[in-house]
């Protein structure tokens, strides 16, 4: 059996966005149901990357597609909890970047969730990989952690 992770703390991201928990977002057992957390990551990294500038989501020749992610549970969030998604990016290749992201409940140090999600960039048009853009990649390394 392999060893729990530590849980993640807010001091070890460096960028976070905050998102509202929503009415439907909670199941029949009155926690926030596990694909809504991958819906947050998604907000996440998208929000920083349009934020940034580096992202049109309308006209941007090259695009993130996801390709692999992962979540891990610590504790229940449930509507009306704000989270606040920490963000880094813990590898970046020629054309891939991995993030793992943490979502934290309402002021808590700790993190709820640990999440893993991986963006492979390819061409709007071909769908084929290309190299991740010179602006889009100094936004990436600007939030580089290891």
């Amino acid at each position: 059996m392999s060893e729990k992770a530590p849980v993640p703390k807010r001091d070890e991201y460096p960028h976070f966005c905050e998102i509202q928990t929503r009415w439907h977002d909670n199941d029949v057992y009155q926690h926030v149901n596990n694909v809504i957390y991958y819906s947050f990551f998604d907000t996440a990294v998208n929000e920083h990357l349009i934020s940034s500038g580096v992202l049109d989501i309308a006209t941007s020749s090259a695009i993130g597609l996801v390709i692999e992610t992962q979540c891990q549970y610590f504790s229940s969030v449930s509507f009306p909890d704000k989270v606040t998604v920490g963000l880094k990016v813990v590898h970046l290749g020629n054309s891939s970047v991995r993030y793992e992201t943490a979502l934290f409940r309402n002021a808590d140090n700790e993190a709820a969730a640990l999440g893993r999600f991986v963006h492979v960039y390819v061409d709007r048009q071909t769908n084929r990989p290309v190299p991740i853009p010179a602006p889009v990649r100094k936004v990436l390394q600007s939030i580089y952690r290891d």
